[in-house]
């Protein structure tokens, strides 16, 4: 019932509380209607003041002169009806009302001058600086190119006043003047305070933020656009009052080479193509929307799919043939009324402007939307080495044989050029590049190859199968028995993606067989003189070399069979070098059969390609025993043969071969805490992947492990760019799972370097839809700590929705896997409840962390929760009264008291007197000092017993104590005493910082 000002007033103070939207604009509207029935103005000026806020926060520009109009009026009429923050109000509306006469075209210019002028007198004649007049003066200069570098001059240079806009949102102004001017390193020096989140109001840092990100990229400070972006645009979307900051984000998602993350904003923001009562900021988002929709069709991206204005689906053409007509309609429309093209010519500009970055800045969020096309556009940005493609067929096909004779990784791209030319069936067939079984055949072992690295072993094993009757019917024995042990050896291997029965069951018998007709050919075999097979002959290689290859294939065939073999067997075991675990292992006789097998098939594989000078194949048999050592915790002996490893790959000749044991090694060196040696490692493997052209290997894990390098490093940002990185990899190579668990890592760093809006951005984008495969309790951590980022951001609200689900999740785990995490989340969710205000469900999930409690006990987590809603209650539940905050204290010594003497495995005097320190503070509160003061000295006590590390908080409790004396109870000089020596203990004890803070107490008690 609002029939009273009284029910107004209140209901238009529940309405601010309100976010930004459309049911709080309608909301306001109904309200000064309701206003407008009494007889006092009164209500309708704060109605209407409401109104004007609501408009101007969400994009409603062209309606806020109106309600200023009303606003005026009744200023001029009854000045008395507006209290003093309102008369300030009138004053400071001005602005709102030039900068939302600028955003609309139908506004002739001459209005808005007049306007200006008007405010000038008004202001002159309240006797208030004319500085923020000067600095409509320069937005509208600014915002017709004309005079704007003298109208910049006359208000930068003028002192500010209480009416001049805020300090973070002016140096937002004056950073933006200087990219205008083309001056990127002044603006971002201008910029710093604001970015660096000195300075900060409602609408900033997220509006610098979004104007920043270019002027970042051009900088070269990709890591700063990366930060800006994830956290500033998390703050506006979907606000239509910032829709020219929406924009801002599309155009640098199109310059970072990021366009499928581009398209998932588009489709959060899709209201926006319809939010039309700020015209200039549509226009700025519609401009957004182009830059990137014009670099996905020039990639050639026509038909994709995009999100565009509701009521009918889109495509990339359709939807920028839309957008660019209304943009450039609004652009000539301001130019016509502002005579001048600085409307147009800056829209141009922004178009104009092609990808700032060679390759995709890793962002390290999920995209979920037109993943094909954002990576399709992406792959336009060349890598930095490639191998030369032939156009002519014969020479194509002859290349990719020459590099797989050599083992090298770029015949992979070859072949399936030739697979392509093949399949486009616009390659006639040439017999000079051999039989057709030939080229099946060794398309067949790219297939395997390909599928090998994808995990889906059981049709990689049959595509060598396929191989391998193809090279049957060619009388190619060698190559033959290659396929096949290769086709037995892979059907081994554990975790195929096929998601059916391996093709072969591993088969020691078959593999044996292959070995021993192998061995047979190679020692019967006359090399020389022999002639080379009709299909042979396409190899252009010496038969012996050829054979003896295959014959090394068969060779490490076997060994990687027992390597995997004894490797599953060994799952779950936790091998180490101590004997009597080594005992019990080869008491298990069909373990030590593996390992008699594995020790044999790599030994020998070892020398015989020594022997025969193929050392790049010792070095595979090497890395295999490198595994099983690492395994037993047998780092130095690991390194050892992984540096040989290295060496034979040397001597080879072969360094398209290192990546893979360089990696290995860089793990070992990552196990042995030398995180140094395995960063530089890793950047020499990603290194030699691009100059030889390797698509093959696994740069998600290479990615991911410089991440953990760089974390033992301390250094963050290589941290957040290495796992970002890592992230955008696994995405790539359609693996969830890990590209989840790298994201949780990403954000586990960035929450405790203390950035929290930065890893809540990276959560919120991880967490959704999580593959079954993620360890829970990994995914648990990152809710936590996800929940914990929104309360530290003072999203109260929705970071106690998060630790409830969290707490029903957990709710659900065995006993066994819940241990204390349910008392835990389920503490928090309680104490983040209280923080929002939400107090029945508050009281709720206090009892359940008790009962948690009961079960799974965890006392300091329990005791923070009592204490911090004993001050909550104080500061947010003023009928509860100081009687309930003492309760929440009683409560809290008693579940102290409840533990066990010498059973406590926490800091039980820490816990004590916190309890104490917090039952101190509530008295004083309620003003009974000769009750708090003691309590501050119990605190003080109990920090006393923590010694060293109980200094800092005994010094608060100290600083406590000496207020509740000097303030209230009157004995300053007791106060002074205690102090004093506080202070001296203090800097005895290495703490600085609390004595200055003691001292400076001890000055301003001793002042009065």
């Amino acid at each position: 019932m609002l029939d009273t000002p009284e029910a107004v007033v209140e209901a238009l103070r529940e309405n601010h509380e309100r976010p930004h939207g459309p049911a709080r604009t309608v909301t306001a509207e109904e309200l000064v209607e309701t206003s407008e029935v009494f007889e006092k103005p009164d209500v309708l000026v704060t109605a209407l003041l409401e109104l004007m806020t609501a408009y101007e926060f969400t994009g409603e520009q062209r309606k806020s002169p109106v309600v200023f109009a009303r606003i005026l009026k009744l200023w001029d009429t009854t000045p008395e009806s507006f209290s003093p923050y309102e008369a300030h109000q009138v004053f400071w509306r001005f602005k709102w009302v030039t900068t939302s006469l600028l955003q609309v075209p139908e506004m002739p210019l001459a209005s808005i001058d007049g306007w200006i002028d008007q405010m000038r007198s008004r202001y002159e004649a309240a006797d208030h600086g004319v500085q923020p007049v000067a600095a409509m003066r320069y937005h509208l200069a600014h915002h017709t190119g004309a005079g704007a570098a003298d109208a910049y001059d006359l208000w930068a240079t003028r002192p500010r006043t209480d009416l001049s806009d805020c300090e973070a949102c002016e140096t937002r102004h004056h950073a933006w003047h200087y990219v205008v001017e083309g001056d990127d390193t002044a603006a971002l020096d201008i910029w710093r305070p604001v970015l660096d989140r000195e300075q900060e109001c409602s609408e900033e840092p997220q509006m610098s933020q979004a104007r920043a990100l270019l002027p970042l990229l051009r900088a070269g400070r990709v890591d700063e656009a990366r930060s800006h972006h994830i956290t500033g645009y998390r703050r506006v979307r979907g606000a239509t009052g910032m829709q020219a900051e929406v924009g801002h984000h599309l155009e640098f998602c199109a310059h970072s080479r990021n366009e499928g993350r581009g398209l998932e904003i588009l489709a959060e923001n899709r209201p926006l193509f319809e939010a039309k009562g700020a015209p200039l900021d549509h226009l700025h988002f519609l401009t957004g929307a182009e830059v990137l929709l014009a670099r996905l069709v020039e990639a050639g991206h026509d038909e994709t799919a995009v999100a565009g204005p509701p009521g009918r689906a889109w495509t990339a053409a359709e939807l920028l043939a839309h957008v660019r007509g209304e943009a450039e309609a609004l652009a000539g429309a301001f130019d016509a009324r502002n005579g001048t093209t600085a409307v147009g010519d800056g829209r141009r500009a922004r178009l104009a402007l092609g990808p700032l970055l060679d390759e995709p800045l890793p962002l390290g969020l999920r995209v979920t939307t037109a993943r094909t096309a954002s990576a399709d556009a992406a792959s336009v940005a060349p890598a930095s080495a490639r191998i030369a493609i032939p156009d002519d067929f014969a020479d194509l096909v002859r290349e990719a044989r020459r590099l797989a004779r050599d083992g090298h990784p770029g015949d992979t791209r070859l072949w399936t050029r030739v697979a392509e030319r093949l399949a486009d069936a616009t390659e006639p067939y040439d017999d000079a590049i051999g039989p057709e079984d030939l080229l099946a055949a060794e398309l067949a072992e790219d297939r395997a190859q390909q599928l090998w690295f994808k995990d889906r072993h059981t049709s990689s094993a049959a595509e060598l199968d396929t191989a391998a009757r193809h090279f049957e019917k060619l009388d190619m024995p060698w190559h033959a028995l290659a396929a096949r042990a290769r086709a037995r050896a892979w059907a081994t291997a554990p975790g195929s993606r096929d998601g059916d029965a391996p093709a072969h069951a591993p088969d020691r018998t078959a593999l044996d067989e292959l070995l021993h007709e192998a061995e047979r050919l190679l020692t019967s075999a006359p090399f020389d003189g022999e002639p080379l097979g009709a299909a042979e002959a396409f190899y252009g290689a010496d038969l012996r070399a050829e054979r003896i290859l295959a014959y090394l294939a068969v060779r490490y065939s076997v060994a990687f069979s027992a390597f995997q073999e004894l490797q599953a067997a060994l799952t779950g075991v936790a091998l180490t070098d101590t004997e009597e675990d080594q005992e019990a292992l080869d008491r298990t006789g069909q373990v030590a059969a593996l390992i008699e097998r594995f020790e044999t098939s790599t030994d020998t594989l070892c020398s015989e390609a020594i022997r025969l000078g193929y050392p790049h194949q010792a070095a595979n048999a090497r890395q295999f025993r490198a595994d099983l050592l690492a395994r037993r915790g047998a780092l130095a002996e690991a390194e050892e043969e992984l540096r040989a490893a290295l060496r034979d790959i040397e001597s080879a000749g072969r360094p398209w071969r290192r990546p893979r044991p360089s990696l290995h090694l860089a793990q070992v060196l990552l196990a042995q805490q030398r995180p140094q040696e395995a960063t530089d490692l890793l950047h020499s493997v990603i290194a030699d992947a691009l100059a030889h052209d390797d698509p093959t290997l696994p740069l998600g894990p290479t990615y991911l492990l410089l991440g953990h390098a760089a974390t033992h490093l301390d250094d963050v940002g290589g941290a957040v760019r290495h796992l970002s990185e890592a992230a955008a990899r696994f995405d790539q190579a359609d693996a969830p799972g890990s590209a989840v668990e790298a994201r949780l890592q990403l954000a586990d760093v960035l929450a405790r370097s203390g950035r929290q809006a930065d890893a809540v951005a990276v959560l919120e984008s991880a967490l959704t839809d999580v593959p079954p495969t993620v360890d829970a309790r990994m995914t648990a951590q990152g809710r936590l700590t996800l929940g914990r980022g929104l309360r530290d951001l003072e999203e109260y609200l929705p970071a106690a929705e998060e630790l409830l689900r969290l707490a029903d999740t957990v709710a659900g785990w065995s006993e066994e896997d819940r241990g204390d995490v349910l008392t835990l989340v389920a503490a928090e969710a309680a104490t983040t409840l209280a923080l929002a205000e939400r107090w029945e469900a508050a009281d709720a999930a206090y009892e359940r962390a008790l009962a948690a409690h009961a079960e799974a006990p965890h006392p300091p987590l329990i005791t923070l929760m009592m204490r911090e809603f004993a001050r909550l209650t104080l500061q947010t539940r003023d009928s509860e009264g100081t009687d309930t905050a003492l309760e929440h204290l009683a409560r809290a010594d008693a579940v102290l008291a409840a533990v066990p003497s010498g059973e406590e495995d926490f800091a039980v005097w820490y816990e004590r007197g916190e309890n104490h320190y917090r039952r101190a503070r509530v008295l004083a509160e309620a003003g009974r000092f000769d009750e708090a003061l003691p309590e501050a000295e119990s605190a003080i006590a109990a920090h006393e017993e923590g010694g060293e590390r109980g200094e800092l908080p005994r010094a608060e409790a100290v600083r406590v104590a000496a207020l509740i004396e000097g303030n209230g109870l009157d004995r300053a000089a007791a106060a002074l005493t205690r102090l004093t020596a506080a202070s001296a203990r203090c800097r005895q004890a290495g703490h600085p910082q609390a004595a200055d803070v003691l001292d400076a107490l001890r000055q301003e008690l001793r002042s009065r």
